[in-house]
């Protein structure tokens, strides 16, 4: 059995969740199978390796499923672990990161993603803002994981820089759309810089979808 063979990844191309995956995989120089996935139509292979969300990305590793792209993420770190280190070696560090990128999903995503249905423009306005208080956050903390070096896991990509980077191109979507800043030099300098170095790396800068094509794929989506 090849390597490859035995890593495969079933995704789609849009989604931010499968993009922490392929980067990820990307940084320890693992091959796999991408498997795209139709989001209007699950195959099977999907029913059957995600049977209680039915959602991508799932990973499959010798024939082993395995689903969550955050838990994903930290699996590739354990499991190809003598090359490019994900997560943070200290526990309080490792603790640290994932209290923000649980903070980035729960919180900072949705609302980001709310901005899209909301009807009326007092609550466009105000989801809006709260984006840009959730990356004025985020910037501080930046600027105290970072220890002065180019990403959150210091000299190179970590977890929190995978989990705010993987929304990085639907977060210039929501920008496009709506005619707004929301990565900008008077709130989050640091972050606007990071983003750049973010996008240009090695890792991310083949997988990473462009704005346009998320634009043309977002006119496809339900509204609300």
């Amino acid at each position: 059995m090849s390597m490859k063979s035995e890593v495969k990844l079933l995704g789609a191309w849009p989604s931010p969740y499968v993009l922490r995956v392929r980067i990820a995989l990307n940084m320890k120089s693992v091959e796999y199978e991408f498997h795209e996935e139709k989001l209007s139509s699950k195959s099977q292979l999907l029913l059957q390796s995600n049977p209680i969300y039915k959602k991508i990305p799932v990973l499959i590793h010798k024939d082993k499923p395995l689903c969550e792209s955050l838990i994903i993420v930290q699996y590739v770190d354990d499991v190809w672990s003598s090359a490019s280190p994900i997560l943070p070696s200290h526990p309080y560090d490792c603790a640290i990161a994932r209290f923000w990128a649980v903070y980035i999903d729960q919180t900072l995503y949705p609302t980001m993603k709310s901005i899209r249905g909301a009807s009326e423009e007092d609550e466009k306005k105000r989801l809006i803002e709260e984006v840009r208080k959730g990356l004025a956050l985020l910037e501080d903390v930046f600027k105290d994981r970072s220890k002065g070096k180019g990403f959150y896991g210091g000299d190179r990509i970590g977890l929190l820089d995978i989990a705010l980077g993987s929304i990085l191109g639907w977060l210039r979507v929501v920008e496009t759309l709506n005619g707004v800043k929301l990565l900008e030099q008077s709130n989050t300098p640091e972050l606007l810089k990071w983003a750049e170095r973010f996008s240009a790396h090695a890792a991310v800068k083949d997988v990473m979808p462009e704005t346009e094509r998320l634009l043309e794929f977002s006119k496809t989506l339900v509204k609300g």
